[in-house]
């Protein structure tokens, strides 16, 4: 076997990245994950706290989790370029969100034990749904998008969908009431807006008619809109920004829609 030269193939490598390098470290994925799972202990400690007085150690965790994520966005902004002095400002305003983030989830909880007569408790739905754990993820990620924070919410929607299969954009709107049933290939794009009391079983995608245009439809509707009360069943493919599912419509499996589906409809095609 022929020697080869590492210091040639390094020079090769960094040929293209000099200059380019970022002089800061991107945000620390292992403790986005601790964020992650912290903050959902405080949304919901009735199902992460254990003990007779929970009051110490919450109260604990809460100062631990803002200090953290109040770093993680300094870190953020700073890798993308930013100034990160509005850091305090937007953890203040997304830990000002977290009594409707509770009230939310709650519902979400509530969702999948009402949705799923397999379920045995809603201890059961938060501790071991994978859809649970996505959606939980997913509302805090969005409370961070819609702050402006660069990198962290596509970091921790990702994280949810390495561990669940289930892709969902942090931009997404999605109402009250949510319930991912199974949850495995599931994609929910950027633009969907989602309405109140939605249930989506696995394989549905909700995403764009065309991506070709890259670049130059951003920030443009480009994913459906699902009205309230509509059940999505297995494998449904929903296409394009001006594609409405109507208020209580259900979709069939493994269904192709790119045209707006009227409300009380049952489509099968």
């Amino acid at each position: 076997m022929s020697a080869i030269n590492l210091n040639d193939i390094a020079k090769t490598l960094l040929s293209e990245a000099e200059g380019k390098q970022n002089r800061f470290l991107p945000p620390d994925r292992v403790m986005l994950k601790k964020i992650i799972q912290d903050v959902r202990t405080l949304l919901l400690p009735e199902y992460f706290l254990c003990g007779d007085d929970i009051a110490e150690p919450y109260t604990a965790l809460m100062y631990t989790t803002y200090h953290n994520l109040k770093q993680q966005i300094k870190i953020a902004f700073t890798y993308f370029g930013q100034s990160d002095e509005n850091a305090a400002e937007i953890c203040n305003a997304f830990f000002a969100r977290l009594p409707e983030l509770q009230r939310l989830l709650r519902l979400d909880v509530i969702a999948g034990f009402e949705g799923d007569p397999a379920a045995k408790s809603y201890g059961e739905v938060a501790l071991t749904y994978p859809g649970f754990h996505a959606i939980s993820t997913f509302r805090m990620a969005h409370e961070l998008y819609v702050l402006g924070v660069p990198y962290l919410p596509r970091m921790m929607t990702e994280y949810a969908h390495t561990k669940t299969g289930i892709d969902i954009n942090p931009g997404a709107t999605i109402g009250e009431s949510f319930f991912i049933d199974h949850g495995t290939g599931i994609v929910i794009g950027e633009t969907t807006e989602i309405g109140n009391n939605v249930k989506v079983y696995q394989g549905v995608t909700l995403g764009a008619l065309s991506t070709r245009g890259g670049q130059r439809l951003a920030n443009k509707k480009r994913h459906p809109t699902v009205e309230d009360n509509v059940t999505i069943y297995a494998g449904a493919t929903v296409l394009g920004g001006e594609t409405v599912l109507g208020e209580g419509c259900t979709i069939g499996g493994c269904t192709f829609i790119t045209e707006s589906v009227p409300a009380h409809t049952t489509y099968i095609k």
